[in-house]
């Protein structure tokens, strides 16, 4: 008889998911039913019966990113923001959304968005943004419509230990992939923060939320003149909170892919699964240099750091 020990066995074949499948695992992980009212996350173009072997990740679903992916072999594109976020009335190739569609159709990859439903989601935006920043305790900046969930828009949490303003914002700045925008500060340098509120991308919304949580500092994207300066007058006629760290919109949100990937890859295995995940490197923020006083400009590179 021969020894048995050394029989060959054959490796099981992977078994890819079809486009329905990777959906499924996706509102396990990030529901639609957390999205606001206004959002337009979910299935953007691709049949449901498509085998899924390679996914493709980025925060915006623009020309470069739909090249990349195509490039690559994806079978499919996972992006943050929406492509068609108000309606059209044309998706013709002669729009730059248009084309960015017809690059992806005519090559078969799919297309999904996860938007709000992932700022909301445990594990989502707000929550690895919280996590990097080394946040403790965290609770939803604003919570979810049922009050009884872990699940909302932002994230309040603290610091392990009290720290000032400007080593706060330096750690901001060093978490965050480079771009032209840098980081913006508002308030004390000297000023002691402990409670720290968070939303990725634009959150200017959302000042009721910090100051209901006593926040020392919120940090979010996009703020705008007016409702900035009303804040902080608001602040300095108390105490002087909650003080302001203002990123970059795109920043913010790329840490979240990452983690997003993971947890789809994790999610598909659990059902038997195997998928190949990318994440996008291209640096797709607007912004290509910024001119401070007494500075040269200042550039950032194409992909992240």
């Amino acid at each position: 008889m021969g020894d048995m020990a050394s029989a060959y066995t054959p490796e099981e074949p992977a078994v890819h998911p079809t486009l329905s499948q990777v959906v499924s695992a996706m509102e396990s992980l990030w529901p639609l039913g957390l999205q606001e009212g206004w959002d337009a996350s979910g299935i953007v173009a691709g049949r449901p019966e498509q085998i899924i072997q390679r996914i493709h990740w980025a925060v915006d679903p623009v020309q470069v990113v739909a090249n990349e992916a195509v490039a690559s072999g994806a079978d499919l594109v996972i992006t943050h923001h929406p492509l068609f976020l108000r309606p059209v009335t044309s998706m013709a190739a002669s729009t730059f959304k248009g084309k960015v569609l017809h690059t992806l159709v005519e090559q078969s990859c799919a297309l999904i968005t996860a938007h709000t439903n992932a700022d909301s989601a445990v594990g989502g935006v707000s929550d690895v943004l919280a996590e990097i920043l080394g946040l403790e305790n965290t609770v939803p900046l604003a919570a979810a419509q049922d009050g009884l969930t872990e699940e909302g828009i932002g994230r309040v949490g603290t610091l392990p230990s009290a720290m000032r303003l400007e080593e706060f914002a330096t750690r901001v700045y060093g978490a965050l992939p480079a771009v032209a925008g840098g980081v913006r500060v508002a308030g004390d340098p000297d000023g002691i923060v402990s409670k720290v509120a968070i939303t990725g991308g634009a959150g200017d919304s959302l000042f009721e939320y910090v100051r209901d949580h006593e926040a020392d500092v919120y940090i979010t994207a996009d703020l705008r003149h007016h409702p900035a300066s009303e804040a902080r007058e608001q602040a300095m006629m108390g105490s002087d909170r909650p003080y302001l760290i203002d990123v970059s919109h795109f920043a913010s949100e790329w840490l979240w892919l990452p983690a997003g990937a993971n947890a789809l890859e994790r999610a598909l295995a659990d059902e038997g699964f195997s998928i190949t995940s990318a994440v996008s490197a291209i640096n797709t923020d607007p912004w290509d240099f910024i001119l401070t006083s007494g500075d040269n400009a200042t550039t950032t590179h194409d992909e992240t750091d």
